[in-house]
């Protein structure tokens, strides 16, 4: 099993999400982060004033899939979501050693 955590833009996650879910995916995991990598940030203007964006909005979306699954996702993830600016993301792979549901108790492969 490998868990994906993949960094993007906060208006791809609904097309990265359908595209996972047309390859089986169906259970992922949401949160809404800020970050920064090479673009270091931005400078807005407010009322006049001039300031730095440091830390921009990003989603991180994280799944746990069988080790035969983790080329079709990370391909629909590139594909879905890249722009082709800088910012699109990063895409992280993991192993992982055991998981278990905890209603059932299941393990592993059943538990995902």
């Amino acid at each position: 099993m490998k868990k994906i955590e993949a960094v993007i833009k906060p208006f791809k996650l609904d097309e990265v999400r359908e595209a996972l879910s047309e390859i089986g995916i169906s259970g992922l995991t949401v949160t809404e982060v800020k970050g920064f990598g090479r673009q270091k940030g931005h400078t807005e203007l407010y009322r006049g004033a001039e300031y730095v964006v440091d830390f921009l909005p990003k989603v991180k979306i994280e799944i746990v899939i069988a080790a035969s699954q983790v080329e079709a996702a990370i391909e629909a993830i590139i594909k879905t979501a890249r722009t082709g600016k800088i910012g699109d993301g990063k895409i992280f792979v993991m192993p992982v050693e055991q998981v278990v549901r905890i209603r059932t108790g299941e393990t592993d492969g059943a538990a995902i």
